[in-house]
């Protein structure tokens, strides 16, 4: 059986996200996203009162992702020191093409979240806050895995603004940079 009620939830997020990364936030109203999604105003309504609480709920479903793939990149490394910081250079250079799709995704959440109000980024905020600490906790030394964790942060940042590309030398010799800090010991 078919859960109408999240269906119709699911529809009309994923017409926000998609407004925000084709037309801009400017783009995104509660009118536009009901007829994306193919429902009507008061079925949007009904899901989200305001814009405000879809924009909410974006980026409350944009958290838990971003939350259930890291999770999944740290189990897929063998345990032990650095792996926090592994898991993030996996996530950040790995499947390439996947990730400039939640890339872009997310980049376009954030900013029609923060173009709202910034405040609304409060849920990505904390999964960030148990990155850090999860960094903090990875036995490396000072500053290693911090320096992982911003430069793969930066890639992301120069992808969404399309500030400069890396190509595919630089970006395995970035990796192979990163891979050895690594190496340095607590």
């Amino acid at each position: 059986m078919v859960d109408s009620h999240a269906d119709s939830r699911t529809r009309i997020l994923d017409a926000a996200e998609a407004i925000v990364q084709a037309r801009g936030v400017h783009a995104l109203t509660l009118e536009a996203a009901a007829r994306d999604a193919g429902i009507s105003k008061g079925g949007l309504l009904y899901h989200f009162a305001s814009k405000e609480a879809l924009l909410s709920t974006m980026l409350g479903r944009l958290a838990a992702a971003i939350e259930a793939d890291f999770a999944a990149a740290i189990a897929a490394q063998p345990e032990g020191r650095g792996r926090t910081a592994r898991a993030m250079l996996a996530w950040a250079f790995n499947e390439p093409v996947a990730a400039c799709a939640q890339q872009d995704r997310a980049a376009a959440v954030f900013l029609a979240a923060f173009h709202h109000d910034p405040a609304l980024l409060d849920p990505v905020r904390a999964v960030f806050a148990t990155m850090r600490a999860a960094i903090a906790r990875d036995g490396l030394a000072p500053g290693v895995g911090q320096a992982i964790m911003c430069a793969t942060d930066g890639l992301f940042m120069v992808h969404v603004f399309g500030l400069y590309a890396l190509n595919p030398t630089e970006l395995a010799d970035l990796r192979v940079a990163l891979e050895r800090l690594l190496e340095t010991a607590p």
